[in-house]
């Protein structure tokens, strides 16, 4: 915990003396901190001993003599070393990883993005631009929808310094369907989902550590309160191998799926996988049968009823049978046509 608090620290130093010219004392320093990283104290040792890390780092910060006493400043190296160069092909590969991250709009992500951009933009040569700006006249991403978190963009920050400080967070949330609730959370990552924000984070009153890891949209966030309690991160959790384990972004308990597909719907499967550890075989009839190692019924369910008849779930028996009493029910209320 100290060493992420550590680190936090001097990463928000480095950003306060990039935007100042004549440098910061110790105090100064101290107070920008408690304000921004929202601390409740911090003695100006711990500044000086930061300070005294990023010089052992090689980063060029240095104090001086001043009217206002001793200042800290960065120096010359310090700002060249940074110095942002791309080619055509690269500013067009970035601009397209842009596109793709505008649900992170209004957030503190998206700040870091516009300002690295914009840098890029005005150190390159009018040539490249114009090379750019005729590439993008042909080359478009489509599908992500203009959603903006900016109103969630103060409790995007408490979680994001709460995931980093393994500090327990009392929050505000509204399922689907259910009614404002308060809960404590333990946050361990933030993931974008189909245009979506979601935190990754243990349920504290859950003891079972194979149902603790719930994923909470930051749409249903009310408000979100950092604790001055820490938890430990559980010592085996890897958010890569958890995200894995699903098609989607649903947690809880997933299963094994075993699918036939028609062959009219086959090349539909092979063009987009449903998992990237599904296994496929090809039938006589021209058909598949895929089987999908682990997944939520309300990932699979739902796109074995978009493909009709051309689908059949094998199992796991209880899921089948969970379809088909969906079947029916969509058959009672579009049997009729009056």
């Amino acid at each position: 915990m100290a060493r992420n608090e550590q680190l936090i620290r001097q990463h928000k130093i480095l950003q306060v003396l990039e935007r100042v010219r004549y440098g910061k004392t110790l105090e100064e320093l101290r107070d920008d901190l408690v304000e921004e990283l929202g601390l409740t104290s911090l003695h100006t040792r711990s500044v000086r001993r930061d300070l005294e890390a990023l010089q052992a780092a090689g980063i060029d910060v240095a104090n001086h003599d001043s009217p206002r006493g001793k200042i800290w400043k960065l120096g010359p190296k310090a700002k060249g070393t940074y110095r942002i160069a791309a080619s055509a092909t690269e500013l067009i590969a970035l601009s397209l990883s842009r596109d793709l991250l505008y649900p992170l709009a209004g957030t503190s992500f998206w700040i870091g993005i516009e300002t690295f951009w914009n840098k890029i933009r005005e150190e390159l040569p009018e040539s490249v631009m114009n090379h750019y700006e005729r590439y993008r006249e042909v080359l478009h991403v489509l599908g992500v929808p203009a959603k903006s978190y900016e109103k969630q963009q103060g409790i995007l920050a408490t979680l994001n310094r709460a995931i980093h400080e393994h500090r327990i967070v009392r929050i505000e949330y509204r399922s689907l369907g259910k009614p404002l609730t308060t809960r404590r959370i333990e946050p361990l990552a933030v993931v974008i989902y189909q245009s979506s924000l979601y935190i990754v984070a243990a349920a504290e009153e859950v003891t079972d550590p194979e149902q603790r890891i719930r994923h909470w949209k930051l749409d249903r966030f009310s408000k979100a309160e950092a604790l001055d309690e820490w938890f430990k991160p559980p010592a085996d959790f890897d958010v890569r191998k958890h995200l894995a384990q699903g098609m989607g972004i649903f947690a809880g308990k997933t299963t094994k799926f075993r699918i036939r597909f028609s062959a009219y719907a086959a090349p539909f499967v092979l063009e987009e996988p449903w998992h990237p550890d599904q296994e496929i075989t090809q039938l006589e009839d021209g058909g598949v049968e895929v089987v999908i190692p682990e997944a939520h019924d309300l990932e699979v369910l739902p796109k074995i009823m978009q493909l009709g008849g051309e689908a059949e779930l094998l199992a796991p028996k209880a899921a089948r049978q969970r379809l088909a009493g969906m079947a029916a029910k969509l058959v009672e209320k579009h049997g009729s046509n009056d």
